[in-house]
């Protein structure tokens, strides 16, 4: 995994510095047999590359940290790669999803400007997402340094840049432009200093009863700071565990890819306690429903499960798109409508709320 837009690979540093008195003492043969692990293993993830082959000199200029260029992360069932994956998805795959993914390149010199705007900040998660995310509102709504420079006071801005300038993530080395921050921020709450050191005392005993009340009495005080930390991440884990259970004892090669018919797994759900599951057959569409019957054999007995199949019935649905007429209003960025703040006749005047978005990031 090392090599491109990651570190350089421990063989390459451990040989350079072998014949020096920095040498690591580190055999060849160790070195080669961790490189033989890790290859097959990242076969397993090939489907999620990002198709990167060649080192590329032009992180010089737009700085995008490496993991944020080509992150490898996946989606697995544990919270802390949920965790990860909601806050450093890969801007090239994020880009790809929104429909930019043509626009790479773009979004490369775009991601300048938006860290020119920010006041040229340290880019790390998670305030390198904020920039990313700049950088693609900027490209997809084709607007330069200067047009929000001059129009930011009209513009409506990724929730995580507000959030940004607000002062959520602290404060940058060498402040906030001004009169920017102003601009974008407008009448929302602004945080000078550390923002921890304003926050209202926690109750953890109390938090952690009323999440065991919810989700059971399994619930340890690891899971209460994962809650107070990510309140929304960690109940989508817990919805996830309730709705398949523990699949970290699962294989990643069944995890990622549904086994070849008559195919046999064997996992290990405790120690000592194996189950052996062999794939028997896989049964069509349920008519109306996105759901087929899947037959499988387990140390010895046949179980049949009814699983969700997604990609069975696909819908194909035609949205009206913004124009520049009056009475038409487009969103910034791919989303979901979740709330309309307005009826139908209601004036509106210049900057009062429409409707409240669920940014697609």
């Amino acid at each position: 995994m090392s090599g491109l837009t990651s570190q350089p690979s421990m063989g390459a540093v451990c040989m350079a510095l072998e014949q020096t008195s920095l040498g690591t003492g580190i055999r060849y043969e160790d070195i080669q047999a961790l490189n033989s692990y890790w290859s097959q293993v990242r076969l397993l993830y090939s489907c999620f590359e990002a198709n990167v082959r060649s080192s590329d000199s032009s992180v010089f200029e737009h700085e995008m940290p490496g993991g944020q260029y080509t992150n490898l992360m996946v989606r697995l069932p544990t919270l802390l790669s949920l965790i990860i994956y909601s806050h450093s998805v890969p801007l090239q795959f994020q880009a790809s999803q929104l429909g930019l993914g043509e626009q790479w390149n773009v979004i490369k010199q775009k991601y300048i400007e938006a860290n020119e705007l920010c006041g040229n900040i340290i880019k790390v998660t998670p305030s390198s997402k904020v920039v990313g995310d700049f950088a693609q509102w900027l490209t997809s709504n084709n607007f330069s340094k200067k047009d929000v420079l001059e129009r930011a006071d009209q513009l409506d801005f990724p929730s995580s840049v507000v959030e940004f300038f607000q002062g959520y993530l602290g404060q940058p080395v060498g402040g906030f432009p001004e009169p920017l921050r102003t601009m974008i921020i407008r009448d929302k709450p602004r945080i000078d200093g550390r923002p921890g050191a304003t926050m209202a005392p926690l109750d953890f005993k109390k938090i952690k009863a009323e999440l065991r009340a919810k989700f059971g009495k399994h619930i340890t005080d690891t899971d209460v700071t994962s809650y107070v930390m990510y309140p929304k991440v960690f109940e989508e884990y817990q919805g996830f565990i309730e709705k398949y259970g523990d699949l970290s004892v699962v294989p990643t090669r069944y995890f990622l890819g549904r086994p070849d018919i008559g195919e046999e797994m064997h996992i290990s759900i405790e120690k000592g306690k194996t189950l052996i599951i062999r794939l028997m057959a896989v049964g069509p569409v349920v008519e109306g429903k996105s759901q087929r019957d899947v037959w499988f054999e387990v140390n010895g007995e046949v179980r049949a499960v009814s699983v969700e199949d997604n990609s069975s019935a696909v819908e194909t649905i035609s949205r009206e798109k913004a124009t520049s007429d009056p009475g038409s209003v487009g969103a910034p960025m791919s989303g979901v409508v979740v709330e309309v703040r307005v009826k139908e006749g209601q004036e509106i005047k210049k900057g009062d709320p429409v409707c409240g978005m669920f940014w697609l990031f």
